[in-house]
């Protein structure tokens, strides 16, 4: 069941990053109606479906490593479990305003009094979301060295390159998409598969 998850969740998750980014840039997406509702209900559950990935990262992980091995990757689950968390609020609030506003200039108004209220722009947009990236990324080069290595190098290499590519201009959802698919595709495999081939 866990894997069949996994694999689920592996091509699930950036085809869905990757239907948001792609609603995103159809003209009247950014503003209250079906393009806002549909592309922030895409990325809720890619978002959503990123925790199988989180905990597949993580598993090997466990029984191989030394003890400050295990302390740091779960140091880094815990990371990336808290930004994704906080991610899944910051689309909550958006799916939110967007249902409940009638127009773009309601839409403003909405989001500014929520992002008003103290705590909510560190937690939930500043800060909050990054710390996914940070854990996962972590959990990522984890995973591609060491005795529990489970893929290889260019997996966080395409992660961070994904990151960065969206950090820089939100039009390169898809392209990000694309390089997670190809960071994560390896979990994918059947637990069976030898190390050999990811030498």
């Amino acid at each position: 069941m866990n894997a069949r998850l996994t694999t689920l969740a592996v091509a699930g998750a950036p085809a869905l990053m990757a239907l948001y980014g792609g609603i995103r840039l159809l003209p009247g997406s950014r503003e209250p109606g079906l393009g806002w509702t549909a592309g922030h209900t895409a990325m809720f559950a890619a978002l959503l479906l990123f925790v199988p990935l989180l905990l597949a990262l993580r598993r090997p992980l466990a029984p191989r490593g030394t003890a400050a091995g295990r302390l740091a990757a779960g140091a880094a689950l815990g990371t990336a479990l808290v930004g994704l968390a906080a991610s899944l609020v910051q689309i909550g609030i958006d799916l939110y305003v967007g249902l409940a506003a009638a127009d773009k200039a309601e839409q403003s108004r909405l989001f500014s009094r929520v992002q008003d209220i103290p705590g909510v722009l560190p937690a939930v947009y500043r800060v909050g979301p990054l710390l996914f990236y940070v854990g996962l990324l972590a959990l990522l080069v984890a995973a591609s060295v060491g005795a529990a290595r489970t893929l290889r190098w260019w997996s966080p290499v395409l992660m961070l390159v994904g990151t960065v590519a969206t950090a820089a201009d939100l039009a390169f959802i898809p392209f990000a998409a694309l390089c997670y698919l190809g960071a994560l595709a390896p979990l994918a495999r059947p637990a069976t598969a030898p190390r050999a081939a990811l030498a």
